[in-house]
């Protein structure tokens, strides 16, 4: 049959696509200027080209790779320099950046601050005092570890402080005691559980979250269990009542100052329900916190409405003190569980604001990778769609950082395989410990950025991807890292070695957050 002129047509650009195509796959594989680049073993080649036609096909959009050994020296890649978004591989920056300026074993501390002494007849606290939070993203966490208002509580019944007069004064060595959104987030993620106040006034991630079960009998208020952090079911206001039958028919409202109010009606029979938010005003959650920790261990608390701030911290002592984990271990977590409340603490710790914090996290990366163009970081934790890097900057940065004094054992502070944002990257030819990195996920974003114990040695890969097929991208990334990682061997701390691991300077081992009360 004769060939018509539309099929001619699609012919010859199918067959000018193919060649494009190859001839694109060449420059692909072409060194980056000034980058030294070694030719990988042709199966480990053929491996990463077969790869990334396939992924390229599955999602379209713009991809950059970046393969490389442990030096840095890049073996594969594609479209490297591209300035793409990498959201939340970002963390794997900030945490390098934290430790540089802090030091692994820094941590941070929450007090209670003032002047005057108890007295020893009834025992009120006679003089001023207030509470100190600086930030620390461990403080008061339901469920997980971390530092307790009640520890601090304790400590002052254990001076014999039995009653206490005034408002809450609220402080911090920061500056204002506050927390705000970071003015890159985008509107529609900000309150989200995901993305929360960042400040230094934070308690459980600056998350609110209870349960609501039916009442004991017909025409009781539902009961409000399990609060968190401790305290705040006194901030909701039950107006709903049990019913027969176990439908849930309950509206779970944000009331002004703080509240919450529940409203509708609960089958007597129902599920428990559970609700988690961000904190909408996070000083009255510290109020109703500060009065369940006092209330636990005996202490009165008599208070004049409103909260307040002290002018001034002049001759304060320190009345009681707890402390975070270890800056290592605060960031190991961060990185498994992909925190963005505390990448984003890490910033204003490390940095004294978001905007100061941002500039100062990208020269950090320029200097440690050598590259000058293509990176642009806003923020601490890769949810702003502002932030940009390029494969290689990742790659670069997985090599370098570990050889300076700061970045000693650094791999060890990213998730396993088969552990946290990791969970999913099992596989019965990956052994433990094959794989260490972050990965990154926005709307149009996916990135994994770490180290793979390949056969042959340890390989640093960076996958940057933007466009619309986020959930094939995803596949094709978790799929090179289990075909590359098959028989591999556990990535260590030090890559030029092969030792005792740790974390934390010469001597100090990554310290296990403390179990919860």
């Amino acid at each position: 049959m004769r060939q018509t002129r539309p099929n001619i047509v699609r012919h010859h650009i199918f067959a000018l696509w193919t060649r494009l195509c190859f001839g694109l796959a060449v420059v692909l594989a072409l060194p980056l200027a000034g980058q030294q680049k070694t030719t990988p073993p042709p199966n480990l080649q053929e491996q990463l080209n077969q790869w990334y036609r396939n992924a390229s096909r599955a999602a379209p959009g713009e991809w950059g790779v970046a393969v490389g050994d442990e030096t840095g020296r890049l073996l594969w890649s594609a479209n490297a320099t591209r300035s793409l978004t990498p959201a939340s591989a970002v963390k794997l920056f900030t945490t390098g950046f934290a430790r540089t300026v802090l030091g692994s074993d820094a941590r941070q501390v929450t007090r209670v601050v003032g002047t005057g002494y108890a007295d020893p007849e009834t025992g009120t606290w006679i003089g001023t005092w207030a509470l100190e939070l600086n930030g620390d993203p461990t403080l008061e966490r339901a469920g997980r570890a971390g530092p307790m208002l009640r520890d601090l509580a304790t400590q002052l019944y254990g001076q014999g402080v039995r009653r206490m007069l005034g408002p809450l004064e609220v402080q911090s060595a920061r500056g204002l005691p506050e927390a705000t959104y970071p003015s890159v987030w985008l509107q529609r993620h900000r309150g989200r559980r995901y993305a929360p106040l960042i400040g230094s006034v934070t308690l459980n991630e600056n998350v609110v979250a209870f349960a609501v079960s039916p009442g004991t009998t017909l025409g009781a208020p539902p009961i409000v269990a399990d609060p968190a952090p401790e305290g705040v079911a006194s901030l909701v206001t039950v107006e709903a009542k049990t019913v027969q039958g176990s439908r849930d028919r309950l509206r779970i409202l944000i009331a002004p100052g703080g509240r919450y109010r529940i409203t509708g009606t609960m089958g007597i029979r129902a599920r428990k329900r559970y609700f988690a938010g961000g904190a909408r005003e996070p000083r009255t959650i510290l109020a109703a916190t500060w009065q369940a920790a006092l209330d636990s261990v005996g202490i009165e608390w008599v208070q004049t409405s409103g909260l307040s701030t002290p002018s001034s911290n002049i001759g304060q002592l320190t009345l009681a003190e707890i402390v975070s984990p270890p800056l290592d271990s605060i960031m190991a977590e961060i990185n498994e569980q992909s925190i963005n409340i505390g990448a984003e603490s890490l910033l204003l710790w490390a940095g004294g604001s978001t905007e100061e914090g941002a500039r100062r996290l990208t020269e950090h990366v320029k200097q440690v990778t050598g590259e000058a163009l293509g990176i642009n970081i806003v923020d601490g934790s890769g949810l702003s769609g502002d932030d940009r890097a390029t494969a290689n900057s990742f790659v670069q940065y997985l090599a370098r950082f570990p050889e300076t004094a700061e970045g000693k054992n650094f791999p060890l502070l990213l998730p396993t395989n088969g552990s946290g944002t990791l969970k999913r990257l099992r596989s019965r030819s990956l052994g433990p410990g094959v794989v260490r990195a972050k990965t990154g996920t926005l709307g149009n974003v996916s990135s994994l950025v770490g180290y793979l114990g390949h056969k042959d040695g340890v390989l640093l890969i960076s996958m940057l991807y933007n466009g619309r097929n986020v959930y094939a991208a995803k596949q094709h990334q978790w799929l090179l890292f289990k075909t590359l990682g098959a028989q591999g061997t556990p990535v260590v701390g030090d890559l030029t070695s092969v030792g005792e691991e740790s974390l934390g300077g010469e001597s100090s081992a990554i310290v296990p957050l403390p179990s919860p009360r």
